[in-house]
């Protein structure tokens, strides 16, 4: 028997490598290695960039984590661990640790309800793991020094809470207070990373809050039931602790600490009351003195519940929300005695009815859904800490403000007079500048796109935004607007936009320091804009354009409390990715340069994870269809000497692969396209291949991705192609009008394409696409017979139908993804309806040759179910070949694992039957029929 080497053994005593001997390394790929293919999700990097960790993650079990010491090498792995977050300086880090998948599936529904998440605490400088039991929550001080733990509530107190209200014999129950779900606290555990024996444990703690300097936590603890409500404060130097205000009847809510360490905010409202109708106080502590002021609420606005708090960074203000009027929930009197029985009032209290206006703005779906947001929604007024004066920013008229560090203005928006337009026309906002000192309003702009958010600079004097293909600057002080790119022989617009709308912009980079300028793209370069001249110039030199190489800013620093701004001369990284061979590489430029340095290129896809906020440690991956994406360390100025940091490669050893290849043709219209070309492992020139066409948009950006290891409702490209397919993603290019058509042009062409080439078995093409490319399928084989099979997951199947249908999962009508959007119609349904039935496949199911299998989940929240029963039964009606996938509480793409691995099975037997001639599966050939089960409690 061949060994393993040293690394290899290394890896696998970490759990990356599976256990197979070298002689094995061109097995067969099956579903089960795919159940256990491991991935990387979600990787963190210290802010001092010198410890990685990531969640290695199966496609179906348990995940565990690896932690890496990027200076001293050394490896940790933590069992059952994810949702991994590290101290500053990373000598700690701490992970969720989940049930496991076995004792999720063997336990019965209520005992499913109990199963809840521990911690894991590692050291990185000893090794040691500290477990904490049923942990609800778990953050790091800023500083990296303290942990807080906030756990899940004690089951086990609950049922002793419970007994102590259960007489025995004569003995009354002894009276209780019924707590709402929201007021009740959990226990709630401080340690002191530097010396862990140093620790605070507190009960019945419903808030709590680091300050940003490491200072102080602030812990809300309220116990209704014993009339005991605190607001501590902990000393994180000492862990000395203060009370800072208690009452016997004041419950308190939010909570928010400064980050000079002054000032301590925190709201109270009447514990007696239900806390949906509670009205709720806003109090300022100063720390020093420990003198406690209140802030007065007005007749016009008050807190409830759902207040946030937020100081400033230079905790000059307090932002905080507020709501015009809290009350309870309305409830609705029941059948008590006989009268009852004929009161009006009363019975028709009972009716299940909801009117839908025509005039309403929203549509009673939406409405319903948005009902939960709207309860929740305050509006953002800020508290001046010098003058202590309150101001409102955020109104019924203007209700959305966002918060920012900004001293003077903010952003503000308001989508209220288009909410009955989303319906057919999709989404627009009102922008706003709110001057912070007074809570006046600005206009700025009127019904924009809601894909086309402006930017307020760094310092608050200028906002740039996108309209119809041009960048604009509004100098705030000044009230004038230039258009930036007239003069430039540049499209700003979206080159590739190919739906009946306006064309969005590519975006914008970051602000310079100061507000000297911004960045903005174009389809391929990055520009430079001056403020104070309002010219600018192609800081990647036109090399973009010119090499057709999309170069974006990458690297930066994601600190959401303050968004970066670059010095004048600053060097940056670029992402590039070429139009033409869909690689991808890195480059450098600096500002008020024209010109772009290659630091590394070449055939693979690059992706940026994160960069450390302290340093210049840049964490990405690299991959391709025959390459996992590894995680790589570098300095963020030299990617090219990036040190590779995991080896989940290995799995992809243990299987013969295969490579992807860009194949170009031309249509029948004289329009150049490109698609992905994955050829069956052992591929041998001049033998032709079964070919599975898998396709929606444009797809040829995944020429180098590595293949999504999972099971789900898409095939599976190193599966098929193990399996002697030849796997095809072309891009498809829509006219408007005729998305059906356009669409059919290209995959046919593309197909042909192949056909030529001497790899695709003309007598052996299959077609699969779900949501918009299920209906490209499904319509598809009513105008060609090129196909010999075809599966279509949750296609629309009759337009005129489909059109003022629902997505059930947003509560939105459909008609603007018609009028507007995806579909690509252009206009209603009235306007054009020859248009919505010359798309339908379901009026063409007499033309269908191709065998059609439908797959839908019955609770598909973006397509309505109702669609594959159209398809099914007017092709059953024509007597074509037939067969429809119902999945059982569903939504549109398949969330439960038993039916997303049955869909795949059956898909694979499917295409193997008519493309390969394989003998057909009973439930194919004869159906399965109805059958009910034993109930588990029988």
């Amino acid at each position: 028997m061949k060994l393993l080497p040293i690394t290899s053994l290394v890896l696998l005593s970490l759990g990356i490598l599976p256990a197979v001997q070298a002689e094995t390394s061109t097995k067969p790929l099956t579903l089960t290695d795919i159940m256990h293919f491991e991935s990387l999700e979600k990787p963190v990097i210290a802010d001092n960039g010198q410890v990685l960790a990531v969640e290695v993650a199966p496609d179906r079990g348990d995940s565990h984590g690896l932690i890496k010491h990027l200076q001293s090498g050394k490896d940790f792995q933590i069992e059952g661990g994810s949702d991994p977050i590290v101290s500053r300086t990373g000598r700690y880090v701490a992970m969720a640790v989940k049930p496991s998948l076995l004792k999720v599936e063997t336990s019965d529904a209520k005992a499913k309800k109990k199963l809840k998440a521990d911690m894991v605490l590692l050291d990185t400088q000893t090794g040691t793991q500290t477990k904490f039991e049923r942990v609800k929550e778990f953050v790091f001080s800023d500083d990296g020094a303290h942990l807080a733990i906030w756990f899940e509530a004690d089951e086990e107190a609950k049922k002793d809470a419970k007994d102590k209200t259960e007489g025995t014999g004569d003995k009354p129950k002894a009276e209780k207070v019924k707590v709402d779900k929201f007021d009740q606290g959990r226990r709630f555990s401080l340690v002191n990373l530097s010396s862990p024996s140093q620790r605070v444990d507190v009960e019945h703690v419903t808030a709590y809050h680091f300050d940003k300097d490491s200072r102080r936590l602030a812990i809300a603890v309220n116990d209704i039931e014993a009339k005991q409500h605190q607001l501590q404060l902990i000393d994180l130097k000492n862990y000395n602790k203060s009370t800072a205000f208690e009452s016997q009847h004041q419950q308190i809510g939010a909570l928010a600490l400064s980050k000079n360490g002054r000032w301590l905010a925190f709201t109270q409202g009447d514990a007696s009351e239900l806390p949906y109708g509670r009205s709720y106080q806003l109090n300022l502590v100063d720390i020093a003195s420990g003198k406690v002021r209140t802030v007065p609420n007005t007749n016009e606005w008050t807190l409830n519940r759902y207040a946030s708090l937020n100081f400033s960074l230079d905790s000059e203000r307090l932002f905080f929300g507020r709501v015009p009027e809290v009350s309870q929930q309305l409830s609705l009197k029941k059948i008590a005695d006989e009268k009852d029985l004929y009161d009006k009032e009363i019975v028709t209290g009972q009716r299940g009815l909801k009117v839908w206006h025509g005039d309403e703005p929203r549509i009673k779906p939406h409405e319903i859904k948005q009902y939960e947001a709207e309860q929740k929604r305050t509006y953002l007024a800020v508290l001046h800490l010098g003058s202590h004066n309150v101001v409102q920013l955020g109104d019924k008229t203007v209700p959305d403000v966002a918060l920012s560090q900004h001293k003077r203005y903010m952003l503000a928006s308001s989508d209220l007079p288009y909410r009955k337009m989303i319906t057919w026309a999709g989404f627009y906002q009102d922008y706003y500048l709110v001057d912070i000192n007074t809570g006046r309003k600005l206009p700025l702009l009127t019904q924009q796109p809601s894909d086309s958010d402006p930017s307020l600079s760094g310092d608050g004097k200028f906002v740039v935004y996108y309209q119809q293909g041009h960048v604009y600057l509004y100098d705030i002080a000044q009230g004038r607007r230039t258009n930036l790119t007239q003069s430039l022989k540049v499209s700003f617009a979206d080159e590739d936009h190919d739906s009946p709308s306006n064309a969005p912009g590519y975006g914008f980079g970051p602000w310079l320091k100061d507000d000297a300028g911004i960045l903005v793209y174009d389809k391929f370069d990055v520009w430079q804009f001056n403020t104070a001249s309002k010219t600018g110039f192609a800081l990647t030199a036109g090399q973009g354009r010119a090499q057709k190489i999309q170069y974006r800013l990458e690297g930066l620093v994601d600190n959401p409390d303050e968004p970066t701004t670059l010095a004048y001369n600053a060097t940056v990284l670029l992402h590039g990715y070429s139009d033409k061979t869909k690689a991808d590489g890195f480059y450098q430029a600096t500002l008020g340069e024209a010109g772009v340095k290659t630091l590394m290129e070449g055939e693979y896809k690059l992706t940026v994870l994160g960069r450390s906020k302290d340093t210049d440690t840049l964490v990405f991956s690299k991959e391709r269809f025959d390459l996992f994406p590894d995680l790589y360390t570098a300095s963020y100025q030299a990617p090219q000497q990036a040190v590779k940091q995991t080896d989940l490669d290995k799995q992809r050893q243990a299987f013969n692969w295969s490579q992807a290849e860009l194949v170009h043709w031309t249509n029948g219209d004289g329009k150049p396209l490109d698609g992905v070309l994955i050829k069956p492992t052992n591929y041998q020139a001049g033998e032709r291949y079964p070919v599975l066409v898998y396709y929606y948009e444009l797809m040829t950006d995944r020429l180098h991705a590595f293949p999504q290891m999972k099971v789900n409702h898409r095939p599976n490209f190193a599966w098929y192609v193990n399996n002697g397919y030849a796997v095809f993603l072309p891009d498809i290019r829509f006219d408007i009008g005729y998305p059906g058509a356009s669409s059919v042009q290209t995959l046919t062409s593309g197909v042909q394409k192949l056909i030529d080439m001497g790899v695709a078995d003309a007598n052996a093409i299959g077609l699969q696409g779900h949501s918009w490319s299920g209906y490209q399928t499904a319509f598809a084989i009513t105008q060609t017979k090129m196909f010999k099979a075809a599966v279509a997951g949750a296609p629309v199947a009759n337009m005129t139908s489909a059109y003022s249908g629902i997505r059930h999962g947003t509560g939105i009508a459909r008609q603007f993804q018609y009028e507007t959007g995806q579909s690509r119609i252009g206009a209603s349904l009235f306007a054009a309806p020859q248009k919505y039935i010359e798309n339908s496949p379901v009026f063409y199911a007499d033309r269908i040759k191709t065998p059609l299998m439908i797959m839908f989940g019955d609770k598909d929240d973006a397509v309505p179910w109702e669609q594959g029963v159209e398809m099914y039964l007017a092709m059953r009606r024509a007597g074509k070949d037939v067969v429809f996938l119902q999945y059982e509480d569903e939504p549109h793409h398949l969330k439960k694992y038993p039916n997303k691995l049955d869909y795949s099975i059956r898909m694979m037997e499917y295409f193997d039957h008519y493309l390969k001639g394989k003998p057909a599966p009973a439930w194919l050939s004869q159906g399965e029929a109805y059958v009910e089960y034993k109930a588990d409690d029988e």
